[in-house]
């Protein structure tokens, strides 16, 4: 099923805005958390896409590689003291948050 845009994207921002300081969470996570686990990219191209003051920096693909085009995501990542193991992956096993202990989606929380 294909997404409303609009929905989708305020979906995503709302749960970048609230990734706490030193933690980070995956493309997909983020999919699976608005009800769009296939979305993934999708949810690359709306905050590639964004001009606002979302910390997108806490953003990673699933295995904790940083953006390939943005040289100080590392550096503000290690600021907020996120874990890095030696190849400049984001350790995922200590910084990944998880949100939610459940199997609702955030939309579906929204909802109730």
């Amino acid at each position: 099923m294909k997404p409303d845009i609009e929905e989708f994207r305020t979906a995503v921002y709302s749960i970048v805005a609230i990734i706490p300081y030193g933690k980070v969470l995956s493309y997909g996570q983020i999919a699976w958390l608005v009800g769009y686990p296939q979305h993934s990219r999708l949810v690359g191209r709306v905050l590639h896409n964004t001009h606002t003051s979302l910390p997108c920096h806490r953003v990673v693909n699933c295995q904790g590689r940083t953006a390939p085009n943005w040289k100080g995501q590392i550096e503000l990542l290690k600021s907020e003291g996120v874990i890095f193991k030696r190849d400049n992956y984001v350790d995922m096993k200590s910084s990944n948050w998880n949100p939610i202990n459940n199997n609702d989606s955030v939309m579906e929380l929204h909802k109730k």
